[in-house]
């Protein structure tokens, strides 16, 4: 990059929000080094710096957390990270009419505890919430068991400001619920991890915080067991907002202890509605073969999102599946068994009520043969599923061996365009999305 760019972005950002050489070890990605990292403190600068990078085709790499960064295909080249970590602000918070305005930086974390001092929150519980950001969590279309009851970030976003390519800035939605002039914009930005424009600002619709909410879970001797439970659970008139399926790896890094899987649920709501529920929960777990129903402490709603990869010191990799739910206990048997085939540990969770699952491997560091086999019956297993499958970690040496994503399918040829209209010189997150994009 020519010394002359680097200067001009030094004169938007300020010298000291520009790194460059040895400070960019933490933005290496898939071995490439990015030539700068910048962080913009305003909209306005954030379209200075896209603006810039697009007249002289720099690729752009936008950055909220880091947390998703693993995802994507290795890119031929990395030009400037784009962090957005200054922009941070909780512009805007409505209380009456249940919606907050918050800029694309903010951690989750830093968001729920200032929505939490009047009485609310933003259903939504990727993992990582202290790194996470806003931005980040709608970029990769991030979350947590609570998807179960309360869905995606696609299901709680409102309205949202974008920077494109060229620097335009653009603005979708409104900031009421009740908003339903026009095409629904801002959907098109969830979960295209950066690479139709750079996320700055989302408004979204929140929730009263609620009285009581419980984490407790059932154990089984076998994962068909543990999936007939959750099919009984969800044909029931339970309402959990969590339910989660772990393997027996997963199940210890909640502390459950010995290696048999479980069925963990979340309630909450009135304290005599939830306490029904936890007794109703129970007995059908039991009438299914379960057993051991206890509470968990309140800490494991943060460690379930990420109990798979927890349960393995060093995973080599990560493969995130969709699955029908009644086929995820199926699934993840199958894969374990594929992993032990090799000689690998394996470890499974799974929001089974949605049929998302997570798989993390571990393995020798030159294991990469073995590893990318395991993950392409991973990924039969999930089209037999009648889903897909995504690598969502891995080293370089694995991700040369098998693809990120899967076929994109008969819709790709309309993302193409998409994406042509938005960034023509396709700087953003260049070559890692779906097909290459």
């Amino acid at each position: 990059m020519a010394d002359a760019i680097l200067e001009t972005l030094r004169g938007v950002v300020g010298p000291a929000n520009l790194l460059t050489d040895v400070e960019l070890s933490p933005y290496v990605v898939d071995g490439r080094t990015p030539k700068a990292a910048v962080f913009p403190g305003s909209i306005d600068e954030v379209s200075a710096v896209l603006a810039l990078a697009n007249d002289a085709s720099i690729p752009v790499t936008p950055w909220g957390g880091g947390t998703g960064v693993g995802v994507g295909a290795p890119a031929a080249r990395l030009g400037v990270v784009l962090g957005l970590r200054r922009l941070s602000r909780l512009i805007e918070h409505e209380p009456g009419d249940l919606t907050a305005t918050v800029e694309a930086g903010a951690t989750m974390e830093a968001l729920q505890v200032a929505l939490a001092a009047r009485g609310q929150w933003l259903s939504l519980d990727p993992p990582d919430a202290h790194v996470a950001t806003v931005g980040g969590v709608l970029s990769a279309n991030a979350a947590g068991p609570r998807r179960h009851l309360y869905g995606t970030a696609r299901d709680l976003l409102i309205g949202v400001t974008v920077v494109c390519a060229d620097g335009a800035i653009v603005h979708g939605g409104g900031k009421v619920v009740k908003n339903v002039a026009g095409y629904d914009l801002p959907k098109l930005f969830v979960g295209a991890f950066g690479s139709l424009g750079v996320i700055v600002e989302a408004t979204v619709k929140l929730r009263p915080t609620p009285d009581v909410e419980i984490l407790v879970a059932a154990r089984f001797g076998s994962l068909k067991d543990c999936g007939l439970a959750a099919r009984a659970v969800t044909a029931s008139d339970l309402l959990p907002s969590a339910l989660d399926l772990v393997d027996g790896e997963a199940a210890a890094a909640l502390g459950l202890d010995g290696e048999r899987p479980a069925l963990v649920a979340g309630f909450d709501g009135l304290a005599e509605q939830v306490r029904w529920q936890r007794a109703e929960f129970a007995r059908l777990c039991e009438e299914a073969g379960g057993r051991e129903v206890r509470d968990l402490p309140a800490a494991t709603w943060a460690v379930l999102p990420v109990a798979a990869r927890r349960a393995l010191a060093e995973p080599a990799a990560v493969m995130r599946f969709s699955v029908l739910p009644a086929r995820v206990a199926e699934v993840v048997e199958r894969a374990g068994a594929t992993a032990r085939d090799v000689g690998l540990r394996a470890a499974f969770s799974a929001h089974v009520g949605v049929g998302a699952i997570v798989g993390a491997l571990a393995g020798p560091r030159d294991a990469a043969e073995p590893v990318a086999a395991a993950l392409r019956d991973w990924r039969e297993a999930a089209h037999a599923g009648g889903g897909h499958a995504t690598l969502e970690a891995a080293a370089l040496a694995v991700k040369e061996l098998i693809p990120v994503w899967d076929q994109p399918g008969a819709a790709f040829r309309m993302m193409q365009r998409i994406k042509r209209q938005l960034d023509p010189k396709g700087i953003l997150n260049a070559g890692r999305f779906v097909g290459g994009m």
